[in-house]
């Protein structure tokens, strides 16, 4: 496939991007950059640099931005910090009151924007809300029967179900539901179950990998999850699950739905990959932004080359000319992304449907796909 599927590609910083978000008018862009989180403005040719987020003294890990604008970021030194937006352009920093003891990996805000959801290295997982009384932002932990790291967090579209999935092997659903905050009408006749008291196990599976991303699709009432092992995982609430393996090999870090028949996924292969559902399940359907290989030039030391080598045969070439020439005759690259994809994001939807996607990577760059 060509790289007409790429619209834009931003190289923005010369560090690693763990995670980015667009406002909901797709005017601010929100990226992680070590220890700070960076707030762009989107419009013109390139993003213009607005302002530096930086309260945390470690790794920012996560940023999310809710549907009014506040912006709620985690970091490895164990804080979180919701940003109100003023009207000089400014963010007033507010901290929320986590009480973990370990670094904090995940962030998601509900669809209401009226709570967040951080995960952690705690072996838990904390339900951020406003307390108008004191001012400040409170959490309330959900910890059985989390055994490990949370490394990624989703909500479902009535504000209440939470999707978690970390180093233990399992994906699990959880309530998060606060009381005075939500409504029990938003899960009456939900097939996940009758009653949602906070912090209850509504669903587990055990997938026996690191569970990389989760994503609701709430219409459906179902859920998929990329692993380690290399599978995009999809199952339901009436325990249906179904997998398909990565087409090359390489495990997927982040993955979005597209609509009710296709997920799009990404990882370290560096482009992402459309999965389709059939009357046969979830099958590969095609590498998007996947440049053809080209043909090798000839050799010093002769061995026979595959007609389509793989990752791993690339690369050996690569360090074998190296070795014997000093550099490498032909430097193709395969695709927008330099390095891991790290998360994955809708940018522009069209009748229930995702039209374009935004990307970020280890490459410290910002990709938008049409697909």
């Amino acid at each position: 496939m060509s790289d007409n599927s790429v619209l834009k590609v931003f190289k923005l910083v010369k560090a690693p991007i763990y995670s980015h978000c667009f406002s909901a008018d797709r005017s601010v862009l929100a990226i992680s950059c070590e220890a700070n989180c960076l707030i762009y403005r989107v419009g013109g040719p390139t993003p213009q640099l607005v302002a530096t987020l930086a309260n945390h003294d470690k790794l920012v890990t996560a940023v999310d931005i809710s549907p009014h604008g506040r912006i709620v970021t985690c970091s490895q030194d164990r804080n979180a910090y919701v940003w109100e937006p003023l009207s000089d352009g400014s963010y007033k920093p507010t901290l929320v009151l986590l009480r973990i003891n370990r670094a904090a990996t995940s962030v998601s805000w509900a669809p209401s924007g009226y709570k967040f959801a951080v995960g952690s290295s705690a072996r838990i997982i904390a339900v951020c809300y406003y307390e108008h009384e004191n001012n400040w932002w409170v959490s309330k932990h959900i910890k059985k029967p989390i055994k490990s790291t949370i490394n990624c967090l989703s909500w479902h579209t009535n504000g209440v179900l939470l999707a978690a999935g970390g180093t233990d092997g399992y994906m699990r659903v959880f309530s998060g539901f606060i009381k005075g905050l939500d409504s029990k009408e938003s899960v009456a006749g939900s097939p996940w179950g009758d009653k949602f008291p906070f912090g209850s196990l509504v669903k587990e599976w055990y997938q026996g990998s690191y569970i990389h991303d989760v994503k609701w699709r709430s219409s459906q009432e179902q859920i998929a999850f990329v692993t380690h092992d290399a599978k995009l995982n999809i199952v339901d609430s009436q325990n249906g699950y179904e997998f398909t393996d990565s087409p090359d090999g390489l495990p997927f870090k982040a993955l979005v739905w597209i609509n009710d028949n296709e997920i799009l996924c990404g990882g370290y292969s560096c482009h992402p990959v459309l999965f389709s559902k059939s009357s046969q399940g979830w099958k590969f359907s095609k590498n998007i932004d996947k440049i053809g290989a080209k043909t090798p030039t000839p050799q010093v030391g002769g061995e026979d080359e595959d007609e389509n080598p793989t990752f791993g045969m690339s690369a050996l070439k690569k360090f074998k000319e190296l070795d014997l020439k000093g550099k490498v005759s032909v430097e193709v690259q395969e695709s927008a992304h330099e390095n891991t994809i790290t998360e994955l994001a809708p940018f522009a939807e069209s009748n229930g449907q995702v039209t374009e996607v935004s990307s970020c990577g280890l490459d410290g760059k910002i990709v938008i796909y049409r697909i």
